[in-house]
């Protein structure tokens, strides 16, 4: 019985984490990032007129060296984010422009949550 617990318990150490890491991916630099799955976004049906929209509102394009991918972290400098208006889709995301493309911030953390393309 004793044997069972002690190999009932080593499996849940080994699947836990494993089931975890399941609901994150990883980015290019390494870093593990959770992606919250509750967050409404943008629908792929509202993306064009969403970036009509970001181009009538001529938002600044900050410019970063590197690559523009969800999962990168924006500085905490430099970059204006601007809230996402209602008609497309109440979200906890901010956007912006980086590097020419529209993405989806998250605010806290800076983090590119979404490149709308």
């Amino acid at each position: 019985m004793r044997t069972h617990l002690t190999l009932a318990a080593l499996v849940a150490a080994v699947v836990i984490p494993a089931t975890a890491q399941a609901q994150s991916y990883t980015t290019g630099v390494g870093r593990s990032v959770v992606v919250e799955e509750d967050a409404p976004v943008i629908t792929v049906e509202r993306r064009p007129e969403f970036r009509e929209y970001v181009v009538r509102e001529r938002v600044p394009n900050y410019v970063i060296p590197d690559r523009v991918v969800v999962g990168a972290v924006l500085p905490e400098s430099g970059v204006t984010y601007y809230d996402v208006p209602q008609r497309f889709g109440a979200t906890p995301y901010r956007y912006t422009v980086v590097n020419g493309e529209t993405v989806l911030v998250e605010p806290r953390s800076r983090r590119i949550i979404e490149v709308v393309e």
